[in-house]
Formats: C-alpha cells, structure tokens, sequence
C-alpha cells in the first residue's frame, strides 16, 4: 500500500502508516507535480489546504481512500470519491476539545479587550479606561449548530451562568434536554434574543452566508459574534458594516471566507479578535487527529469498517461491533440473488426484524447492495458506493424496521422485484456469530452460507436424494453438509448441499438429468 500525505500530521501518525504502508511526505508538492503523482498511490492524507477535486480523483486510479485530518471536508470533492468507490474519512471527534475551548477563549478575549490591552501595554503605554469589557454572567448567549463541539461548547458556557440557547434543525430535542440548552424552533428567534451569537455549523449550500445583512438587522444593538467553523457561514461584507456601525459591539474570528488573507479590511477594526484558523492547533488535538487519521486510512485499505467514513454511514464502535456479522450476512444474501436469477432488477425492499433494529442499520443495507452488484457491475464495488451503483442502474431501495416479533430474534428480509415476478429470502445470526439463510423464495430452511454450494429443486418423492449424492461420491466431491425442505409434500423440494469443492459443469450436468430434478444451480459465495 502506498500512501502520500501532502499536508503536517503528527509524526505518531506517520509511525502508524509507515508500519503497513510505504509513506511519503510531501509538504509543498505543488498542484501539477500532485496530479502527475496521484495515479501511484492508494491513499491520500490532507488537512485543508490540498483541493482533492474531481480532477485529481479521476487521475487517482488507484485511490481507495482520502483522509482528512480534521472535521471539515470543503476541499473534497465527495461526489467524485464516491462515484468512484473511493472512502473519504475525517476525524471529526478528535479536535472537537480543542476547537471548543478555543471558541470560549475568542469570546473571553473579545468581550474583555484582552488583545488591545495587551499591545498597548507592551507598546509601553498605560491605562484601563478604554478596555472596559463585560461579562457573560446572566448574559443570553445563540449557539448556531448543536453538533459535537456546539454541545462541548454549551457545556462550557453554562459554566458562566449564561442563558443558553441554540438552532439546530437536524438535532433531535432529546439532545437539547440533555445539553440544558433552550431550543429555538427558528433561526430568526435566536437572533433576536442573543446578546452572543457562536457559529458551529459546517459549511454547505444552506449554511454559506446564513449570517448577512438581512440577519444583522434582527441581531440586539451591540451583539457579539464568534466563528471558529468555517469561513463564510457570517457574511464578511455584512459583519464588517455591522462592526463599524456599532450594530455588532465586536467579533472573534478564527475563520475566514479566503485564506490567508492578510489584506482582510476586518483585522483594521480595533473591535475584532482574529486568529489563522488555530481551533485545532493544540499538541493534544493534533496528536489525536493525526494518530485517528493513519488508523481511519489503514483500516479503509484492508478493507475493514471504519467509524468516521464521511461518505457511509458512520458507526459508534458499540453498534461496529454488534453489526460487523450481520454485514457479512447481509452481503451473502445479496450475493444469492444474480446466482439464482437473470432478471435485472428493479426495486429493492429490506425488512429489518427484532433486536437489530435499535442498532444502525445503513450499512447492512449497503452490504447487501454490494454483495447483489459485484456480479454484475465492472466498477468496484465497496460499501461507499453502492447505492449510488443501485441508483444509476435504476434500482429503487427501500428499508424499513418492524418491531413485531418473529421465530428469530432478529431477522433480515429482503425482497427483490424485477420485471416479472420477486424473490424472497432471510437471514439471521445464530450464536450472534453465525450466519444462515432461512428463507429462500418461500422454502423454509437452515442453510448455512459456504464458499460452494449446490442448489438443487426437484420433485418431492424417494430416490432423488440418493441419486445425486452417488453422483457427487462418485465425481469425488465431499458433501460437508445437506439440508432438504419442501413446501407441499409430494410437490416441489429444495436441497441444498455444502461442498468442499467447486462442482464441474459436466457434474452439473448430470445432476440435471436425475428423474425429478427441475433446477440446479451451483453457487459460490
């Protein structure tokens, strides 16, 4: 495995790449030496700076992951990654500390002046009139974005006694409840009330400019603003005409709509606080951002589930845990279908059943579609990809959870239409380690799902058994195991063989020509 890190990691996190992969680090390889690089290596680790763009994705053609050390992915281009199959992981978690802190210590310094008045008394002057602050004690404080570092942050400041508030449309109200923090239904409401106003929201189509002159207009005279998410999300031009009018007493800025950019007419204002993007730049969080980075990546190349995939679902590593057998069932199942089948499919439906649906189930669903196109499909298909796969070929999928009880304690159903008619099957976990089929287009039956396996229908009646079990004696191939079922007596039986080797089509030839066999299939999962 090759790798090229085009961005500063902490060196732990070099250690660990370097112990499976060939690493090279190149720190200030310029855009066109990238491009002309990019096609040798599996991985690419980079900060924020490095645009991983459709371009360089589409020269990267054997580019399985792209690691983002940090939270944000703006420079990614996500769509590219995952037409391609190519697994874009960040560590969202590993800065959330640092960043937190760093919003409380802007607020701090730019409420109470402590820059200015630091300048002034080094540049050997003195007095303490003109840096008279406030406090946040009984102070109203918007927190814009209740995710992982908003939550860190509410946290902090009801440390101060402040009253804290928060928009987040995408957080569920158990949160809100747990965090202390009171919920505005709007965005607008928020603005109104808060005497503070803290951004923590990603930058995306809906957030960019989510703070321009129309909401400064509804703002307190004298409201305070801070950013350390992401340049653009307060409109620079609005801000900066707030500030000078006095509608905004001050600002604290860690983020910036270009950057760098020394020239930005902000940093001429005596009331803003600015730093170059320092919301992640502490030992601890760079330690943890680059030693999480390097697994992230070395995990997505063997192939493994990693929990802070940004283009699949993400797993805590409880639910990784429970799910990892269940994927491999999932993927077994969809496997089947191609195998037993030759129509082109059209719908897909999964019925999650029992104690399974209290976990994730987004990445069984994924495992599935991937085992159903790999047959199929000359792209590579993984789990990041697959239901756009699914997509593009026309396929609808629908997932849905029922709680009501079962034989299994837990159960995964699918049901595949195509043109003509749908097929059944389901599966379930013995032992919560075992995979098996139970359901095969309405044969009951415990089938364990092997590497080679002998599909046989025919006529219910004595000596078909016998037959094809000579058959496979006499062509020197083990049986491991066989499981038989029926639906009707005297109507059409099921056999199901495990065997120990792959079975020859002339084998299978013969197998046909048995007095009562109607259909054989040789499968191989």
């Amino acid at each position: 495995m090759k790798v090229i890190i085009t961005e500063r990691i902490a060196q732990a996190g070099i250690d660990i790449l370097r112990e499976k992969a060939d690493v090279d680090i190149k720190l200030n390889i310029s855009r066109d030496e990238l491009l002309d690089a990019i096609g040798q290596y599996n991985a690419i680790v980079v900060r924020s700076s490095t645009k991983v763009d459709r371009e360089l994705i589409e020269r990267g053609k054997n580019l399985k992951v792209i690691g983002r050390a940090g939270n944000g992915i703006d420079n990614i281009d996500l769509d590219a990654a995952t037409e391609k199959g190519i697994v874009v992981v960040n560590t969202p978690e590993s800065n959330s500390i640092s960043a937190a802190e760093h919003t409380i210590g802007l607020l701090l310094a730019s409420i109470r002046n402590t820059p200015q008045a630091n300048s002034f008394i080094k540049a050997g002057n003195w007095g303490r009139s003109q840096f008279k602050g406030n406090e946040l004690n009984g102070k109203t404080v918007g927190i814009i974005g209740l995710g992982r570092i908003g939550g860190l942050v509410a946290a902090r400041l009801l440390a101060f006694n402040m009253k804290v508030t928060a928009y987040d449309p995408y957080i569920p109200d158990e949160r809100f409840k747990y965090l202390g923090v009171e919920k505005k239904d709007s965005l607008e409401d928020l603005l109104r009330e808060a005497d503070i106003i803290t951004v923590h929201t990603p930058k995306t189509e809906e957030t960019y400019g989510m703070l321009g002159e129309k909401e400064f207009t509804l703002m307190k005279d004298g409201v305070r603003l801070v950013n350390c998410a992401r340049g653009g999300i307060i409109s620079e031009r609005a801000l900066l005409k707030a500030l000078e009018s006095g509608k905004a007493a001050s600002a604290a800025l860690d983020v910036f709509e270009e950057e760098p950019c020394p020239d930005n007419p902000l940093f001429k204002l005596d009331n803003t606080v600015v730093t170059p993007h320092l919301g992640a730049d502490t030992v601890e969080a760079q330690d943890n951002v680059g030693i999480t980075i390097a697994r992230q990546v070395l995990n997505a190349l063997e192939g493994k589930l990693v929990s802070n995939a940004v283009n699949m679902p993400s797993l805590p590593d409880r639910d990784m845990e429970y799910l990892k057998p269940y994927m491999v069932l999932a993927e077994k199942l969809g496997r089947l279908y191609y195998q037993l089948e030759k129509k082109s499919v059209s719908k897909v439906e999964i019925k999650y059943r029992g104690g399974i649906i209290d976990h994730k189930t987004g990445p069984l669903t994924l495992a599935y579609l991937k085992g159903l196109l790999e047959p199929v499909v000359k792209e590579r298909v993984n789990y990041v990809n697959a239901k756009h796969l699914a997509k593009s070929r026309g396929i609808d999928v629908l997932e849905s959870l029922d709680s009501t009880s079962s034989e299994y304690t837990d159960l995964i159903e699918v049901k595949v239409s195509n043109c003509e008619s749908s097929f059944v099957m389901a599966g379930t976990l013995f032992g919560m380690k075992e995979p098996r089929i139970v359901d095969l287009n309405g044969y009951k039956i415990d089938m364990e799902p092997s590497s080679h396996m002998l599909l046989v229908k025919n006529d219910d009646k004595p000596g078909v058994i016998g037959c094809i079990g000579t058959i496979m004696g006499v062509s020197k191939i083990n049986i491991a195991t066989m499981r038989v079922s029926r639906n009707v007596k005297g109507g059409k039986a099921l056999m199901v063989l495990n065997v120990d080797s792959v079975v020859p089509r002339d084998v299978i030839e013969m197998v046909k020509k048995v007095d009562g066999v109607t259909e054989v299939n040789f499968i191989k999962l």
